[in-house]
């Protein structure tokens, strides 16, 4: 079979379980080390061209990370596209299986049950929640909004996304209401945008930032087998 991924997770993914399916992959696809599919441009942008003639059984696709028309292109050109919904921990769950099925990856990986003990296994998240803010962009700032993943991995680890209600998923909002919205802490991911030590945290001098793992925070795959652990002990 040959599959092309548009979605880096999803890349991951398949390439831990099943090696030598993937056939292309995206630019941004950076895990696991050394693939070596050909590389058909970005999420936003990808070179349907390029894809179609890999000759793919499959494209892998998200509802949030790749646009329409590029997928409405691939199926005018007699490609099956899978797109994957991904909104909470369940979900990624529940798509992961449903992937792999699709790619013919059987049995069942032993990461994919490694994850999900790792976080049945989470004490129940505190009560009341540390209430916080996420930015995943500056200039402008952008943080998370509504039904996110990420906001659903933080609020099983005891941090409440103060913009979990905004009717925007990710709403631009402006620095000084994000400095007096009664947050505490800023969770300050490296991608999409890279905050680092000395770029993010000066900006909320009156909170606790928290620098975590991007591919913790918001990849769904092999990843979250350590992702519980290691956002569990970035935030405390």
């Amino acid at each position: 079979m040959r599959v092309v991924s548009l979605v880096p997770s999803l890349t991951e993914a398949v390439a831990v379980t099943a090696p030598g399916l993937l056939a292309g992959v995206t630019d941004w696809c950076t895990h696991p080390a050394g693939l070596s599919a050909a590389r058909v441009g970005g999420t936003k942008n990808p070179d349907t061209a390029a894809v179609a003639a890999l000759r793919p059984d499959l494209v892998l696709a998200n509802e949030e990370e790749n646009r329409e028309p590029d997928l409405a292109a691939l199926r005018e050109a007699g490609i099956e596209v899978l797109v994957t919904e991904v909104r909470t921990l369940d979900q990624a769950f529940t798509e992961l299986e449903r992937v792999l099925t699709a790619c013919g990856a059987a049995p069942r990986p032993r990461w994919l049950d490694e994850a999900e003990a790792a976080w049945a296994a989470l004490p129940p998240p505190a009560v009341p929640p540390r209430p916080a803010v996420v930015p995943v962009w500056r200039r402008p700032w952008t943080v998370l909004g509504r039904d996110t993943f990420a906001g659903d991995l933080l609020a099983r680890l005891g941090v409440r996304n103060v913009y979990a209600d905004h009717p925007d998923r990710y709403p631009r909002v402006p620095l000084d209401e994000l400095n007096t919205c009664g947050a505490g802490l800023v969770v300050l991911p490296d991608e999409p945008y890279r905050f680092t030590a000395e770029d993010g945290p000066e900006a909320f001098p009156g909170m606790r930032a928290a620098l975590v793992d991007g591919r913790h925070l918001t990849w769904y795959g092999p990843s979250l087998a350590e992702a519980a652990g290691a956002l569990g002990a970035a935030l405390r």
